[in-house]
């Protein structure tokens, strides 16, 4: 996009501006001081990447000059001329006059042009509060913003959107940044000074972008392709959002009054285990406001807590007295989870707990795309449209597919937490430096370290077996093996079977038919289009095996159920992902000790991890007094 940079006089003085809309700036000002001030406007038009780094420069320099300069307009080119030759910004020169480059503009010119159909546009305020309030937490580029004032019928706004952008900038309500910043890094040993640009949306580095010759700017401009499914990132693209002190002054209000913190727990028939957990985390936001509350001062980042709970221990049911917590207070939360499907498995059960209270959720093709609600749920790539938008983050599944190992998504979780926030992360295998940063105390946490049923977890059986290709070559699998999965189908369980690779599964289903023709045994992945109605039949027990990839290894709840990993000693398979196959058994309390075994023909560090990991939970659980003792009933 194409920005303009002008020069406001005042009685000798001047100050640097730049508008996305000139019309908005000279209503703005003229309306205010009608006949004292004159402005300089600077042609051609330039890139709003360069217009902003220009401007700052120019600030800048006059900030550091005591007594005010002339305001000559050759002094004034002549200044715009230095600051952006050190910016490597090209302005065509032109020879003799001045004029052509600044125009000049005054209260008399103004009053005329305002007698034309183009000047006498004017802003209504109603629909740029209105404009000001959707944006509230969101962090836009131009293109999306006028979408999301279509959405909410902001009819004079969708007219004009960038005079009302503009006019919200100069009331110091809405805040223009770029799509991708750049600044200047001093090299070794050439001492040089090398450009590196960011994207501030995603975060993405330099590596991420790509320069071409962009139309909107019509320089050589980079964009970022890291996260260009959301659009097009740009060193000219104009991001909207609203500052982040405008956040502070609504949250710093009157300090709240003490709560018992157990009247957000009982409601929600937790289990003592489960109820624990959900006070101490209580406890940490309870802390974190009235730290912040008591000082009026913010921490410079959200502050985190770490729910680590093993699998099948209720981590949603847990959450619920956090978020109320949160709502009570005009708090605003965002559930954030890796996938889709979650996302719509959540929507009804927080709408039944939280009604009447309206849920949005975010999701690809998401149709509450636009929506703004207090209680939110998206996936995690969502996150990227939102800036200080929500008091409490709380993002699932920490260790899954795609967060994991994503600096995008995290950045983007970071990024939409508001100044004094918390992040509330929940795994049941958090990634290690996690789990180091937990053990040594710079993380606050809790641990849940048994089922809300109170038996301990199932511990994995190493089984040595031949490698599943050898297998299928020879058209069997071992005896050891036969008799384990025998001992399943006549205990009456489903049987989960995890394979590595998508291939495997085909032939693999084939072969267990042949040796078990009574059994109905299907497999299914990813790319499996029939893969939701297969894990239903599964569930209904219409599917005796089901032979699958880590697609499963999360979120599926089979009342009885045995697992078999094949290949356990394959590369993809680490210890998080063996812990969380191995959790798919033992979750119910009427069979809380389902078998679980580690095929493998070799025996391998995360298998022998993973291990350890259960145990220890176990004993942890055994220690705390959680599991249940012998002889008593179950609930």
């Amino acid at each position: 996009m194409k920005t303009v940079i002008y020069a406001l006089i005042n009685d000798k003085a001047y100050t640097w501006h730049l508008t996305l809309d000139v019309r908005a700036d000279m209503a703005y000002w003229f309306g205010e001081h009608p006949n004292s001030l004159k402005i300089w406007v600077l042609e051609p038009a330039v890139s709003f990447g360069q217009a902003l780094m220009l401007t700052a420069k120019l600030k800048e320099m006059q900030k550091s000059t005591k007594h005010a300069k002339d305001c000559s307009p050759e002094l004034l080119l002549k200044t715009i001329y230095q600051q952006a030759e050190r910016l490597d910004i090209p302005l065509a020169r032109r020879a003799g006059s001045h004029q052509g480059l600044l125009l000049e503009c005054d209260s008399l010119q103004w009053e005329g042009y305002r007698q034309t159909a183009e000047g006498s546009v004017t802003v209504r305020q109603d629909e740029l509060d209105g404009l000001i309030s959707i944006l509230q937490g969101r962090s836009l580029l131009v293109e999306e913003t006028n979408q999301l004032m279509e959405h909410h019928a902001l009819q004079e706004a969708m007219k004009d959107p960038l005079l009302y952008v503009q006019m919200g900038y100069l009331q110091g309500k809405l805040q223009l940044s770029q799509g991708i910043s750049l600044h200047y890094k001093r090299t070794f040993p050439s001492l040089n000074h090398k450009p590196v640009y960011e994207c501030r949306r995603c975060g993405a580095d330099a590596k991420q972008m790509v320069m071409t010759d962009c139309l909107f700017c019509g320089t050589s401009c980079p964009y970022c392709e890291q996260c260009l499914t959301m659009g097009r990132s740009r060193f000219c693209s104009v991001l909207v959002s609203v500052p982040a002190n405008q956040h502070m002054d609504q949250e710093m209000g009157s300090k709240e009054e003490e709560h018992d913190l157990q009247r957000y727990i009982e409601p929600w028939g937790l289990s003592n285990v489960q109820a624990e957990a959900s006070y101490l985390a209580l406890t940490f936001l309870k802390g974190n406001e009235w730290e912040r509350g008591a000082e009026f001062k913010y921490h410079n980042k959200p502050q985190q807590f770490l729910i680590w709970a093993v699998t099948g221990a209720g981590k949603t049911e847990m959450i619920f007295p956090m978020i109320q917590y949160m709502l009570s207070r005009g708090k605003c939360v965002v559930i954030a989870t890796p996938r889709r499907d979650v996302v719509l498995e959540l929507r009804p059960r927080l709408e039944k707990a939280f009604a009447p209270l309206p849920v949005v959720t975010l999701y690809g093709g998401s149709e509450q795309r636009w929506d703004t609600g207090t209680l939110t749920i998206a996936t995690t790539h969502q996150l990227l449209r939102f800036e200080r938008a929500f008091d409490l983050v709380i993002i699932d599944e920490i260790d899954a597919f795609p967060y994991h190992n994503s600096p995008m998504l995290e950045y983007a979780a970071r990024k939409v937490c508001t100044i004094g926030g918390v992040t509330l992360l929940l795994s049941a295998t958090p990634p290690r430096q996690l789990q180091r940063a937990a053990e040594r105390g710079r993380l606050p946490h809790v641990k849940v370290a048994a089922r809300y049923h109170r038996h301990p977890l199932p511990v994995p059986v190493l089984l040595p077996t031949p490698s599943l290709s050898q297998q299928q070559k020879r058209a069997a699998i071992p005896h050891s093996l036969h008799d384990k999965l025998s001992i399943s189908l006549n205990r009456g369980a489903q049987i989960f079977i995890f394979v590595p690779k998508i291939q495997l599964i085909e032939p693999f289903v084939r072969l267990l038919r042949r040796i078990f023709p009574g059994i109905v045994i299907q497999g299914t992945s990813s790319k499996d289009e029939q893969r939701a109605q297969k894990v239903i039949d599964f569930r209904n027990t219409s599917i005796r095996m089901l032979v699958t990839t880590t697609i499963l290894e999360r979120g599926v709840t089979i009342a009885k159920s045995d697992v078999y990993i094949m290949d356990a000693d394959a590369q993809l398979f680490d210890s998080a992902s063996l812990v969380q196959m191995a959790g798919r058994a033992g979750r119910s309390a009427d069979d809380p000790a389902g078998l679980v075994f580690f095929a493998a023909k070799e025996r391998t560090r995360e298998q022998v991890e993973a291990v350890r990991q259960i145990k220890a939970m176990n004993a942890l659980a055994r220690k705390k007094g959680y599991l249940r003792s012998k002889g008593e009933q179950s609930p």
